[in-house]
């Protein structure tokens, strides 16, 4: 085996590419109750930087409702770079969808943490994601919409 056939996985840098809150109903949702709908949605992207480099960004909005009025929309688009070489085709897919992300989640949950609170709300913690799940439920996916038709 070569030198450069080694699988190899480094992060170089991991950082935050944007940040908003808005919460448009301050200060009269302050006087409900507190019984929020939250509704959490994550995405990647996924942009080869050069050979064997990769920005992965995890984008987590999560959106607070009380009611119909929106208390609060917190986006966080956390980013990595990642040297991913030496790994079989499938095995990278898997690491820069899955693996990646997983990585940058926990920084992404703190940051929504900290927009949220500091928009004067109750702390919000995120519960962990299983990223695995979630990258073989989207392969799946895609795999099935890419599957010729039978007849129609």
């Amino acid at each position: 085996m070569t030198e450069q056939a080694k699988p190899q996985f480094a992060i170089q840098r991991i950082y935050t590419r944007d940040a908003s809150f808005e919460s448009p109903n301050s200060p009269d949702i302050f006087r409900e109750e507190w019984k929020p709908q939250v509704k959490l949605d994550l995405n990647t992207k996924t942009r080869a930087l050069s050979e064997n480099v990769y920005e992965i960004v995890l984008v987590v909005t999560v959106e607070a409702k009380l009611g119909e009025k929106t208390a609060f929309l917190a986006e966080i688009h956390q980013a990595g770079v990642f040297t991913v070489s030496g790994f079989p085709d499938e095995t990278r897919d898997q690491m820069l969808g899955a693996y990646c992300p997983s990585v940058l989640f926990p920084y992404a949950r703190e940051a929504v943490d900290t927009a949220v609170t500091k928009g004067s709300f109750p702390a919000l913690m995120l519960a962990p994601v299983n990223f695995d799940a979630l990258y073989l439920q989207n392969k799946q996916k895609k795999e099935g919409e890419a599957a010729p038709k039978a007849d129609a």
